[in-house]
């Protein structure tokens, strides 16, 4: 890592367990800080009220921030039933009550109805804008928000355990743009009851999952640590950790240049790939660009300044 004026220059992943009671733009601001990043961004905010899995990348990761944003997103949710909130989560205000408690056999029975591509209206505490302004603004100033559903998709949701009868834990695999809390309310509507999420925990984000994760405070402890600085080096992920998911292609260092100045490169030869769409791009070993293959040529879409060999 290299220091400049306003940071370090500094690439890679990091993905933080984050805790209850902090925003993804707290912690976002106090990783950044420990590793005194020029650059950094996050894949998917987390609210206060739900921990887990917060992927952050800085420096040349962000670049990679829209292919982990579209990956799947696995979530553990309890939902406390009899209750809907207005922010459809424990830290709202109940706004509708039921006396009706779901058994473990009516959950199961309901549960394929929230499967596949479904509609969703979103919560109206939600960063979602409504004419510029965001829904939660809209709604904390008592304005009438309203959202249009949504389609989303719910690849699996599974009923884990009943610890008591007015409560359920759930598991949910979901792609972009899924809001557990919506589910849990609408679970509780289509239960004959009602219900909010009192207790949220990402498990994993596209790639990444829960192994990966390390806390604030464990930073804290290498910060401080005898390694410093290269222990806080050492819990980064590589940038193209997040590119896992999509088709790999090594180019000499003539089309590595070529595609380092902006320009296409014609694949030929027997090996040439023949499919069109995404690819990450090395040269010897090291990441250099993502493109997109189209009709036989290789067109840079983001280029990389990572140490190259």
């Amino acid at each position: 890592m290299s220091r400049r004026k306003k940071g370090l220059d500094i690439s890679g992943w990091l993905i933080l367990d984050k805790p209850v009671g902090v925003t993804s733009t707290h912690a976002v601001s106090k990783a950044r800080w420990m590793y005194q990043a020029k650059k950094a961004g996050h894949a998917g905010t987390l609210d206060p009220l739900a921990s887990g899995v917060l992927p952050i990348a800085f420096g040349e990761a962000t670049k990679t921030v829209p292919f982990v944003m579209d990956g799947r997103k696995v979530y553990r949710f309890e939902v406390l039933w009899g209750v809907e909130t207005d922010t459809d989560d424990a830290e709202g205000t109940p706004v509708a009550t039921s006396d009706i408690r779901p058994t473990r056999e009516a959950i199961m029975a309901a549960l394929p109805a929230f499967l596949g591509e479904i509609e969703q209206v979103p919560p109206k505490f939600s960063a979602l804008k409504i004419d510029g302004e965001r829904a939660y603004d809209l709604a904390r100033e008592g304005a009438e928000v309203t959202l249009e559903p949504r389609v989303i998709t719910v690849h699996r949701l599974e009923l884990v355990e009943t610890p008591a009868p007015d409560r359920a834990v759930f598991e949910a695999e979901c792609g972009k743009g899924t809001y557990v809390r919506a589910l849990a309310r609408d679970l509780g509507r289509a239960l004959g009851t009602r219900g909010h999420v009192s207790a949220l925990r990402r498990t994993a984000v596209g790639g990444f999952s829960e192994k990966d994760a390390i806390s604030l405070d464990e930073l804290e402890r290498l910060r401080q640590g005898a390694a410093g600085e290269q222990g806080l080096a050492d819990a980064l992920l590589p940038v193209e950790t997040a590119l896992d998911d999509i088709p790999a292609l090594a180019v000499n260092r003539a089309e590595a240049a070529r595609l380092l100045n902006g320009q296409p490169v014609l694949l030929r030869g027997r090996d040439a790939p023949t499919f069109r769409g995404p690819v990450s791009v090395t040269t010897e070993g090291a990441l250099i660009a993502l493109g997109e293959i189209d009709r036989g040529e290789l067109h840079p879409r983001r280029v990389f300044h990572l140490d190259r060999p």
